[in-house]
């Protein structure tokens, strides 16, 4: 099985592929601000969308998605601040989680989550 870094990067490709079949422009991919990372930066419809991807091999301690807790959630939200100021983006934006499991024989299950949650003031 893969390490739990490769698991991860993966996820990060099988979620950048599905959104691309889906219609979203990538924008960026692995951005850091400060300590806060963003997966995946994408557009589509006017709506610029904050993509969390979580990747796990079992559901043994819960649902992938149910990792993105409320600190992580708050270092999204002032990333994301920082990426809309500089893209002077002045429409919608959202935030969304990608939850994919790994099975044993490398099929997955992927759960794309929209507006997954809205980070507190």
């Amino acid at each position: 099985m893969a390490t739990h870094n490769d698991l991860g990067r993966e996820g990060e490709q099988i979620a950048k592929r599905y959104l691309e079949e889906k219609g979203y422009e990538v924008l960026d991919e692995n951005w850091v601000h400060g300590k806060a990372e963003i997966d995946l930066i994408v557009y589509k419809d006017s709506i610029m969308v904050f993509v969390e991807v979580k990747s796990r091999s079992s559901i043994s301690f819960g649902q992938p998605e149910e990792f993105v807790h409320q600190a992580k959630q708050k270092q999204m939200e002032l990333a994301s601040s920082e990426y809309i100021e500089i893209m002077n983006h002045q429409k919608d934006i959202r935030f969304d989680i990608i939850a994919i499991t790994f099975t044993k024989n490398k099929n997955y299950t992927l759960n794309h989550i929209e507006d997954a949650f809205w980070p507190e003031d």
